[in-house]
């Protein structure tokens, strides 16, 4: 049994994606008999092993927990903004993954942006879902379909509201967006789309739970995200198996795969409102959206996730032979 400290900068706020990341890696440690504790920063408490999410903004942390247990293990998780950063790795990431005894990311592309030396030392950990456990229903009249990000620049939150404009007056296609609004944007811009966009509505934060059940009922996710380290909602719509037509970014092809059919230019309305209308009116196509992401649910397997942590930890606080 390890205690396991979990760093995540954004610990307080609850609708973060990484702080999902977080809740669920400390409940699959759980599971696996390990005693994990979640702060946003290191406060001196003890561990067995330091796991830190978010490389650039845990660096400070790693290097107090490295400089008074320099024997023990620090795992470091990638984020988006650690990898896809303007410029390239900051000076403080690097430092941070050259303290690692190892290095997750959530998707394989990841590894593209890392020297040879730190590579060696990261293991790709996919994350995984489940579906709700009541059935999902569709709304009878629209052709649902949803975002699920918050309101932050990088994930482009605009894009689907401007792509249906662009549908042809045939099409049933309503989007709704679920997520909090942050300070990129403000509630009036929002809710000046929603009174002049009769095909988009704002939902606002919703519980998991209720995230996961208009999830499930929707007929397609859209995920427009300029950079992601790898979305955990592209892993739940892989659960509830909810196609998807996503940005063509490294962290979505690393999980969806570099042939699935459902990939648009990550600025482009109009590439995305293409693939809206043929998704809704040309049943083989969408056939083919439904089959790629079915092919995907191994992705979303919990036991695969923990199974891959147990070999994790193991690597890391096994004795070495002599």
């Amino acid at each position: 049994m390890l205690t396991i400290g979990l760093i995540h900068p954004g610990a307080a706020r609850t609708a973060s994606g990484n702080r999902m990341t977080a809740l669920r890696w400390a409940c699959l440690w759980r599971q696996l008999g390990h005693r994990p504790f979640l702060e946003s920063s290191w406060s001196g408490r003890p561990c067995d092993v330091l796991v830190a999410l978010h490389g650039d903004k845990s660096a400070t942390s790693v290097s107090a927990f490295h400089q008074r247990y320099p024997e023990r293990p620090v795992v470091v998780g990638l984020a988006g903004t650690d990898l896809y950063r303007e410029g390239g790795l900051s000076s403080a990431t690097v430092e941070t993954l050259e303290r690692a005894t190892r290095i997750v990311a959530l998707q394989p592309r990841a590894l593209e942006r890392l020297r040879d030396d730190i590579r060696s030392r990261c293991r790709v950990i996919y994350q995984s879902s489940s579906p709700p456990p009541s059935p999902a229903y569709v709304q009878a009249g629209r052709f649902e379909v949803c975002v699920i990000a918050n309101w932050r620049k990088v994930k482009n939150p605009f894009l689907a509201a401007r792509a249906v404009r662009k549908l042809p007056s045939a099409s049933r296609i309503h989007v709704d967006h679920i997520g909090a609004r942050l300070s990129d944007f403000t509630e009036e811009e929002i809710r000046a789309e929603e009174r002049t966009n009769p095909r988009f509505t704002w939902l606002g934060p919703l519980s998991h739970r209720r995230t996961l059940d208009r999830l499930a009922r929707a007929r397609l996710l859209i995920a427009p995200s300029l950079d992601e380290g790898g979305a955990n909602v592209l892993s739940e719509a892989i659960a509830c198996q909810t196609p998807v037509l996503a940005s063509h970014i490294p962290g979505s092809i690393g999980i969806l795969g570099a042939d699935y059919p459902g990939f648009f230019r990550a600025t482009c309305e109009e590439d995305l409102a293409r693939l809206l209308w043929k998704a809704e009116s040309q049943r083989p196509f969408y056939a083919r959206l439904v089959a790629a992401i079915r092919s995907k649910a191994w992705v979303a397997d919990p036991a695969r996730e923990r199974s891959a942590w147990r070999e994790l930890l193991a690597e890391i606080t096994t004795p070495s032979s002599p």
